[in-house]
């Protein structure tokens, strides 16, 4: 879903911009509503997370490649408005940095899957759990059918902006400007390795760091389910061992070491290949949408471009230095990013009148607790 540079018209990168800056400016507004200081680190923790799981690129039987995104369980655990945050961020350094998906097409990408994908998992998971205790079982399964769900739409929703290029921006004789790809071409596309292994993988993250969660600290998923239950009579919490802050470093840790796995998949992801790569053939051309040809190379300043060296050499080192890199600047933005929209909203907060329905962070860590 990593839409790169001159596949979209310049039109529908505005149009993506135009519908993701509002989002961004209420988002700004609406986190510190859930997101307290005790919690910001764990959405800097969620924002590297979600720029990790996105570099494992898993084989689709059909020879290309798809990846869970993450920001289903934010969405879950600290709301959808952070988790447009927390992947808008990871977003942005993927495509600065690493070259995954372009600078035109950076709100395209955002509104896909830092909004479409959390606030359609977040809507599911809200549906499906309806008011059961925070420490059910049954929330885990709604969370893990919200990320499927979620993932799903955010897939549909690049199928269809991939898929309408060619019939609206075209030449005299037909040959399309940027996207070669028609709906019904990209639906399938994109359909098969989200319906399939992507969708999965999603809803598997989404269930487990739930779960996790429900056991080893339920408090952290008080301030986004205000007056639910913690525990049923059938459920017995049992303290865990380890903090999750050290079980996720220790996790994003291991993952970083195993990113290179995602080497191993052949081709690539659908719609994220070079001009250089397009099977011209195959899709009745004679030469590269000059569109296409002309806007993907826009930015040429990564750091690590396809999470490797420039020399193309040693390529199992660059990706896990890139994975590295990526926890530490995503992580770090996401940070430094929270903790600047919680303080205005705390100013903002210290500017109105006393309100009797909110809580403070301990205030939020106590609400619910009856059974």
């Amino acid at each position: 879903m990593h839409i790169p540079d001159g596949y979209l018209s310049p039109q529908t990168c505005a149009v993506g911009f135009a519908v993701a800056v509002p989002v961004w400016a209420l988002a700004a507004r609406r986190v510190s509503s859930v997101v307290k200081t005790r919690n910001v680190p764990m959405l800097a923790i969620f924002s590297a997370l979600s720029f990790l799981v996105m570099m494992f690129n898993v084989p689709i039987p059909d020879g290309t490649t798809a990846h869970a995104v993450g920001g289903s369980i934010i969405a879950i655990c600290l709301g959808p408005w952070a988790a447009v945050i927390a992947v808008s961020v990871a977003l942005a350094f993927q495509a600065l940095l690493f070259g995954d998906g372009g600078v035109l097409v950076y709100g395209v990408n955002c509104v896909n899957m830092a909004v479409v994908l959390p606030f359609v998992a977040y809507g599911v998971y809200r549906l499906l759990s309806g008011r059961a205790a925070l420490a059910s079982r049954r929330r885990v399964v709604a969370a893990a059918v919200g990320g499927y769900v979620g993932i799903n739409a955010a897939a549909l929703a690049a199928a269809v902006e991939l898929g309408i290029q060619p019939g609206l921006f075209h030449t005299a004789s037909g040959a399309p400007l940027y996207s070669p790809y028609h709906l019904s071409q990209t639906i399938p596309a994109m359909a098969l390795p989200h319906l399939t292994v992507a969708g999965a993988a999603e809803a598997i993250l989404t269930g487990a760091v739930l779960a996790y969660l429900q056991r080893a600290d339920i408090s952290r998923l008080v301030a986004n389910h205000r007056g639910i239950a913690l525990t049923e009579a059938d459920v017995v919490l049992r303290p865990a061992r380890l903090s999750p802050a050290r079980v996720a470093i220790t996790a994003m840790g291991v993952m970083a070491l195993l990113t290179p796995l995602g080497l191993l998949a052949p081709g690539g992801a659908f719609g994220e290949d070079s001009p250089k790569q397009l099977d011209l053939h195959s899709l009745g051309l004679s030469s590269v949408p000059t569109g296409l040809d002309r806007y993907n190379g826009f930015w040429s300043h990564t750091l690590l471009g396809g999470y490797g060296f420039s020399s193309g050499d040693h390529a199992d080192a660059a990706y896990i230095l890139s994975a590295l890199v990526g926890i530490v600047v995503v992580g770090s933005a996401a940070f430094a990013v929270c903790k600047v929209f919680v303080a205005v909203g705390r100013r903002r907060g210290r500017d109105r009148p006393a309100d009797p329905d909110a809580g403070t962070d301990t205030d939020l860590e106590r609400s619910g607790t009856h059974a």
